[in-house]
């Protein structure tokens, strides 16, 4: 399948770049730790899975945090497989995607597989995951899901670089397509951010970020 190739520079380290946004795609000091610091515990993670329990995403990037997700679900030693979907507008090639995953050895296992999923049609299936990314414009492709998410990962580029990606209106369908007591999380503690989750209708809270992030945002839905 064919898709915009996101152009990306490689900085010291093995991390990459985008050029459209002008941002890293993770941590400049240890993008797994960062995922789970705001990913996984921002979303009470793995304490609230369970099986059936469905992880939704705006933002795949290089498939980091879907890693962190999958082995948090596999350490947990749950029956059946974590689903997972992801929105993506710009998505890496697969090449680039497993270059920047070799920096973390753990991610070894589901490289190839996020590789050929970027390439081809977004499907990940094995017996410990059920994942799909969604390609396109967000604000087009959520509204359209018929799926329900436990959690969110809210993971696109920074407000002030990407600010499609964080607008309220598509804040608004994440709440929609959250399950009544569903959480998310994200890194961005921007004061647009939080007033327009909250008036999507989440409890929001600002919590310490990762590394020399102050703060990030974690949220509830009523």
């Amino acid at each position: 399948m064919d898709h915009p190739t996101h152009e990306i520079d490689w900085r010291a380290g093995g991390v990459p770049v985008s050029r459209r946004f002008d941002d890293p795609f993770f941590s400049l000091e240890n993008g797994l730790a960062e995922t789970r610091h705001v990913f996984l515990a921002g979303n009470d993670l793995p304490a609230r899975l369970r099986p059936g329990f469905h992880i939704a995403e705006l933002g795949f990037g290089t498939g980091l945090n879907l890693v962190a997700a999958a082995l948090a679900w596999e350490a947990t030693g749950l029956d059946g497989a974590l689903r997972f979907t992801s929105f993506e507008a710009f998505p890496l090639s697969g090449g680039d995607a497993r270059a920047a995953l070799a920096a973390f050895p753990e991610a070894a296992p589901l490289a190839a597989a996020i590789a050929a999923a970027l390439d081809g049609d977004g499907l990940i299936e094995t017996p410990s995951l059920s994942a799909r990314i969604v390609f396109g414009d967000a604000r087009d492709t959520l509204p359209a899901w018929e799926g329900m998410a436990d959690a969110w990962f809210l993971d696109g580029f920074a407000p002030a670089r990407n600010p499609e990606l964080w607008e309220p209106s598509l804040l608004q369908a994440v709440a929609r397509h959250t399950v009544q007591g569903g959480t998310c999380a994200t890194y961005s503690a921007a004061g647009a951010v939080r007033a327009a989750l909250t008036e999507a209708g989440f409890e929001v809270t600002r919590v310490p970020g990762y590394g020399r992030k102050r703060h990030m945002v974690r949220g509830r839905l009523a």
